[in-house]
């Protein structure tokens, strides 16, 4: 059975450290390893990224070098290293044979263990439904070999051999497979296709989000979209990530002032309520006091990649999730375009 580490973020202690020797000089993450070998070298990389490790007063990358002088803190947190466990949890199965799997996943599910969700994840559910997922370097996520933010929706893929697990990620490390998403935006998008060629890095500030930056720091990272059906005040698009960065489309799209309606990291507001729509009342919300969309408006559609063992071509979908329909539903009703909208 596969292990997590649970990491207890609000236990955290701290070591300092200063490079006096030339023989030391390497990679901070491999250092680090080696300093505090309690702590796995992808969990120290997960701490850095988190901005629990400082050089000489600044965050820096797993692959920062040291030098001569530098003084290195790094908070570590307590761990404890459970056994993931099955859950019987409903998964929807788009599709599953002896290799893979393909789900659609719901909002507000997390793909895997972590603070605050130690047994109510796709992991968890994955284990019970699977029996055993294989192992990989991620101790996070048996089985999986990519991810969706908790609170977007639709396909999401699980690998059940360590062989089809290899495969997959190759799949998604040299970008062959095909990523398509819907989006719910905020505003009118003034062009009806166009491409978001934006690098990509954490923010300054905050180390839970990302952030564009500009040419030649952080990563280059490109969405192209599509204009599908347009509102008064609001879009709705399909945007297909060309490469794989963290938030990738729902910071491209925020960058361009159209964030994804409801997104509460990088949009304009928490929820979308009835009233939003210039509307008071109606049939298909029962309660106009509850919103009829509390998550960004972001759902993986489709999905097409090589079968990992056949290598013959596959693809899935998965229908818009209720919420997002009801949202287009009042859209159409409450907020029809002026003029006719561009063709699918």
């Amino acid at each position: 059975m596969p292990k997590v580490i649970k990491i207890d973020y609000e236990c955290l202690t701290s070591h300092e450290f200063a490079i006096h020797k030339e023989a030391v000089l390497q990679r901070i993450d491999i250092y680090l390893h080696k300093r505090l070998p309690e702590y796995s070298r992808t969990l120290m990389q997960k701490l850095i990224k988190d901005g629990l490790v400082t050089v000489n007063g600044r965050p820096v990358r797993p692959a920062y070098e040291i030098n001569l002088g530098d003084q290195i803190r790094v908070q570590v947190p307590k761990l404890i290293e459970p056994h993931v466990v099955p859950s019987e949890i409903p998964l929807d199965i788009t599709y599953e044979d002896d290799y893979m799997l393909a789900i659609n996943k719901p909002p507000s599910f997390v793909v895997h263990p972590a603070a605050g969700h130690w047994d109510d994840t796709l992991v968890n559910a994955l284990l019970h439904h699977c029996g055993v997922l294989p192992e990989t370097d991620d101790v996070y996520r048996p089985g999986v070999v990519h991810r969706l933010d908790k609170d977007t929706s639709g396909i999401i893929l699980a690998a059940k051999t360590v062989k089809a697990h290899g495969e997959l990620t190759k799949q998604f490390q040299e970008r062959t497979i095909e990523k398509e998403y819907h989006a719910i935006v905020e505003g009118e998008v003034p062009f009806d296709e166009d491409v978001i060629d934006k690098h990509i890095d954490r923010h300054k500030k905050d180390f839970e989000k990302m952030a564009v930056v500009k040419d030649g720091l952080g990563k280059p990272a490109t969405s192209v979209y599509r204009v599908l059906e347009r509102f008064r005040g609001f879009t709705y698009v399909m945007v297909k990530p060309l490469t794989g960065r963290t938030h990738q489309i729902r910071v491209h799209l925020a960058s361009i002032g159209h964030p994804c309606v409801a997104d509460s990291t990088y949009g304009r507001r928490d929820a979308l309520f009835l009233r939003d729509l210039d509307a008071s009342e109606d049939a298909c919300v029962p309660d106009v006091k509850q919103p009829i969309l509390c998550r960004q408006a972001l759902h993986a559609h489709r999905i097409a990649l090589s079968h990992p063992i056949s290598g013959e071509r596959v693809e899935f979908a998965a229908p818009l999730a209720a919420d997002m329909e009801l949202t287009l539903r009042l859209l159409r009703k409450y907020r029809p375009a002026l003029s006719v909208p561009p063709p699918r």
